[in-house]
């Protein structure tokens, strides 16, 4: 994914660019990926996570298997949709489908959470 798509996205809500470090991973809910809409949120990154979650579908489940842990340079194999908004900054919300719809927003309650 090209720098400046990444940083389109930022610039376009008003956001300083934190692009994750590479070789960290995201929490992914692998048995949703069929569904829709796709569903992102950022925490603040530790213990080798980036403090991406993505989810497909209305809900999320607070199940401890519900997330398994990817390596963000292999979301392209699974949900290619989602690298462009990775370099959203902890607080960060999204929700998109395929169709072209998109909602990028901050939740402040999600801004200090750790994992």
């Amino acid at each position: 994914m090209p720098a400046a798509l990444l940083l389109s996205i930022c610039q376009r809500v008003g956001a300083v660019p934190n692009p994750p470090q590479p070789r960290s991973k995201v929490g992914i809910a692998l048995k949703t990926i069929d569904r829709a809409p796709i569903n992102g949120m950022r925490i603040q990154p530790g213990e080798g996570t980036n403090g991406w979650f993505l989810w497909c579908g209305e809900e999320r489940s607070d199940d401890e298997d519900f997330y398994a842990p990817l390596h963000a340079e292999h979301l392209p194999d699974y949900l290619p949709e989602v690298v462009k908004y990775l370099a959203l900054p902890p607080g960060y919300r999204f929700q998109i489908d395929r169709s072209g719809y998109e909602d990028i927003w901050f939740d402040a309650a999600l801004a200090n959470q750790t994992f």
